[in-house]
C-alpha cells in the first residue's frame, strides 16, 4: 500500500498539465482558478464523507500551505504560456527536487547515516545538471529565445520557493490527511482570490474556461490527498522524490499530444535533463 501511495501523485500531476493547457483559449488566470476550484470542490465532498476531527494549528499551517502552493502554480502556469509544458516541467521539477530533500534534511533531519548523505548530496549534483541541460536555449523555436528563456528560469526559481514549502509543510502536520488536504485548499482558494483582485482579473470567474478546468484540478487533488498520505508512510523525501517523477509523463505528454515543438537538438538537451533528474531523484531517495 505504502509504494501504491508514492506513484498515485506523479499520475495524476504528470497528466494535469495536458489536461490544463488542453483548454482552448484559456490564460494563466482561468487555469489558477479551475485548478483550485477542482481541489476545493474534491476537498470539500471528501471532508463531508470522512467528517475528520479539525485541530485548529494544523488546518492553519495546512492553509499556509495551500497558499504557497499557488505561488509556484502560477509561476509553472506563466511558464507553460511562454516555453510549453514539455519545457517547463523538467526544470521546475529539478528545482522541486533540488530544494525539498534539502528541507528533509535541515529541519526534518532524513539522510541521518553518512551514506545517505554521500549519495543524496549527489543526486542533487546530478540534478543541477540536469535541470541546466533541460533549460539549454532551443534555438529555432518560439520557445527558445535567450530573453524567454531567462525570464522564465527567474520566474520558476523564484516561485518554486512556493513548491518547496507547499510539499515540506505536510511532514510536520500531524491531524487527519483529509482535515488537511482541506486546509489545503481553503488557502489555495484564498490565495487565488487575492491573487485575482491583485492583477484585477477577478472576472474570469464570469468566463466559461475556468470552469473548463475544473477537471484538471480534481486530477490535482486526487494526487495531492496520496501525496499527503504517502509523506506520512513513507518521508517526505522519498513521496516527494517519487511524486515528481510526473515529469517523465508529462514531459512526454507536451511534445505527443499536446505537439510542441523543438528542434533536433532541443530534443536531445530534454532528454539528456529528463534521463539526469531521474537519475537523480533515485539517488536522492533510494540510498
Amino acid at each position: 500500500m505504502n509504494y501504491l501511495f508514492l506513484f498515485i501523485p506523479a499520475i495524476g500531476w504528470g497528466l494535469m498539465p495536458m489536461f490544463v493547457v488542453g483548454v482552448k483559449k484559456s490564460n494563466i488566470y482561468h487555469q489558477i482558478l479551475g485548478t483550485v476550484l477542482g481541489a476545493f470542490i474534491f476537498g470539500v465532498v471528501m471532508t463531508l464523507i470522512k467528517r475528520p476531527t479539525f485541530d485548529g494549528t494544523t488546518f492553519m499551517l495546512a492553509m499556509l500551505a495551500g497558499a504557497a502552493w499557488v505561488i509556484g502554480q502560477v509561476g509553472q502556469y506563466y511558464s507553460y504560456s511562454k516555453v510549453g509544458v514539455s519545457e517547463t516541467m523538467p526544470i521546475s521539477t529539478g528545482l522541486q527536487l533540488i530544494g525539498v530533500p534539502l528541507v528533509g534534511v535541515l529541519i526534518f533531519g532524513e539522510w541521518a547515516s553518512t551514506q545517505a548523505k554521500i549519495f543524496g548530496f549527489l543526486g542533487i549534483l546530478v540534478l543541477i545538471i540536469g535541470v541546466a541541460c533541460a533549460s539549454l536555449t532551443d534555438k529555432g523555436t518560439a520557445e527558445g529565445g535567450k530573453k524567454n528563456q531567462t525570464t522564465t528560469m527567474i520566474v520558476l526559481v523564484l516561485t518554486t520557493l512556493g513548491y518547496i514549502t507547499s510539499s515540506s509543510i505536510p511532514k510536520a502536520l500531524k491531524g487527519d490527511n483529509t482535515m488537511i488536504f482541506f486546509g489545503e485548499t481553503i488557502g489555495m482558494l484564498i490565495a487565488t482570490v487575492i491573487y485575482l483582485l491583485a492583477t484585477k482579473k477577478i472576472g474570469v470567474v464570469k468566463e466559461k474556461e475556468s470552469y473548463q478546468v475544473i477537471p484538471a484540478g480534481l486530477i490535482y487533488a486526487v494526487a495531492a490527498l496520496a501525496y499527503i498520505v504517502s509523506v506520512k508512510m513513507n518521508g517526505v523525501n522519498l513521496a516527494f522524490v517519487m511524486s515528481q517523477l510526473c515529469v517523465v509523463i508529462s514531459t512526454l505528454g507536451g511534445s505527443i499530444f499536446l505537439h510542441e515543438q523543438k528542434t533536433k537538438k532541443g530534443y536531445i538537451y530534454t532528454a539528456i535533463g529528463l534521463v539526469l533528474i531521474v537519475a537523480g531523484a533515485v539517488l536522492t531517495s533510494v540510498f
